[in-house]
């Protein structure tokens, strides 16, 4: 009688370990399909960004470009007419006559800023992309985890493929291994 407990105890101890085992397995393969989708969603996020941020500074800089070259063509036109003067009855500035002396002692023009609009539009496309990068690498990274985890030998004997499929890692377009031709 004493033999038949031990073997029941064995027996009873390995389903023990082997449901463990399943539980720990199931439970690690959830944890890493879980982050495999948080990280899709982060690639996701990081479009988004891009979507929303980038019109808007291209917009920016155009605004602040086109008030620039306002104000620059003002400021010429305007230094124009004092140039081309012979009396201060002839003077012209801005459409108006002005009809008093004017003494110049130097000429100040607006200090261009647009070209640091451009940089800065510049930098914050390529830090755009760049973490549009970091995060499919992360995400790669998660499915490289995950495909690892669920194709382990006892994994495969305990989970189901349906529930845990194969992932696929980022992949870029047909023809992006290509330098795009900057034209200006």
């Amino acid at each position: 009688m004493k033999r038949s407990y031990i073997i029941i105890g064995a027996i009873v101890g390995i389903l023990a370990i082997i449901f463990i085992s399943y539980i720990s397995i199931y439970n690690k393969a959830v944890s890493l399909q879980e982050k495999v989708d948080e990280k899709w969603a982060n690639v996701q996020s990081a479009y988004q960004r891009r979507a929303d941020l980038v019109p808007q500074l291209v917009e920016t800089v155009k605004g602040a470009a086109k008030n620039e070259k306002d104000i620059l063509t003002q400021v010429t036109n305007a230094r124009a007419g004092i140039v081309n003067a012979k009396s201060p009855e002839d003077l012209d500035i801005a459409g108006k006559k002005i009809n008093t002396a004017i003494n110049l002692a130097f000429e100040a023009y607006p200090q261009i800023r647009s070209t640091d609009n451009f940089a800065t539009l510049q930098a914050q496309l390529e830090g755009t992309e760049n973490r549009i990068k970091q995060e499919r690498d992360l995400y790669n990274e998660a499915i490289k985890d995950y495909n690892t985890t669920i194709r382990g030998f006892f994994a495969r004997m305990f989970l189901n493929s349906e529930t845990f499929p194969k992932k696929t890692g980022f992949k870029a377009q047909t023809g992006s291994e290509n330098a795009p031709k900057v034209q200006f």
